[in-house]
């Protein structure tokens, strides 16, 4: 790899990963909430609320549904307000999170079934509430399942980073379509195409091995 190609790919690298980390963090600290209140307002669960849980399921299937590239344009208006620009790394962080979030909550959600209902009905025995029960049992019992779950989020904001550089999301979605595509430089694009290949390896490596730390079975 030459150094040129080089030069170019450092600083896009550094933006994909500020993208894909900043996003995810955000999206974490929105969605695992949210995946908590999808599972535990559900029929039979601790804060049964079926009327809520549907409204709630009900928003978070229609934004899951919207593309990332219509919901990028879609949401520019809001970008704008939120960040001062459409166009950056930094905006396009905000399509990011908002399509991160309900994907996170479903994921949470799927991960918290898989926790014996056993657990609950015996800390429910204990006198504890529900709080206590999502904090000491659901949460700790279901990590090593959201920790594989995350990591599949993290994949797949990886990629999703790539197709926001097509509308000046900067990364190496943005590195690839101006220098490898409009300039007619393959090597550009086959360079681009193997870091993210190697980004996407990498973070599957660690989310399975913290994964397996995790697993107490």
């Amino acid at each position: 790899m030459s150094t040129g190609i080089l030069d170019l790919l450092m600083p896009a690298l550094g933006q994909t990963v500020y993208m894909v980390v900043v996003s995810m963090l955000i999206a974490t600290i929105l969605g695992v909430p949210l995946g908590v209140l999808l599972h535990t307002t559900a029929k039979g669960q601790i804060l049964e609320a079926p009327a809520l849980n549907k409204c709630v399921g009900a928003v978070v299937n229609a934004i899951r549904s919207i593309p990332f590239i219509i919901l990028m344009v879609a949401i520019i208006p809001l970008t704008r307000l939120l960040v001062g620009t459409a166009i950056g790394t930094t905006a396009a962080m905000v399509p990011l999170v908002i399509a991160a979030v309900p994907f996170i909550g479903r994921l949470i959600e799927t991960s918290l079934k898989e926790v014996p209902y056993g657990l609950v009905e015996a800390a429910e025995a204990m006198g504890a509430t529900p709080c206590q029960i999502i904090w000491w049992v659901l949460l700790p019992e279901a990590r090593a399942s959201i920790v594989a779950q995350l990591t599949t989020v993290v994949i797949n904001l990886v990629g999703e980073s790539a197709m926001a550089g097509a509308i000046g999301g900067g990364g190496l979605g943005d590195l690839a379509i101006r220098y490898g595509y409009q300039r007619f430089r393959p090597d550009v694009m086959i360079a681009t195409v193997v870091v993210l290949i190697i980004l996407v390896q990498l973070v599957q490596f660690a989310g399975n091995h913290l994964a397996q730390h995790l697993d107490k079975k």
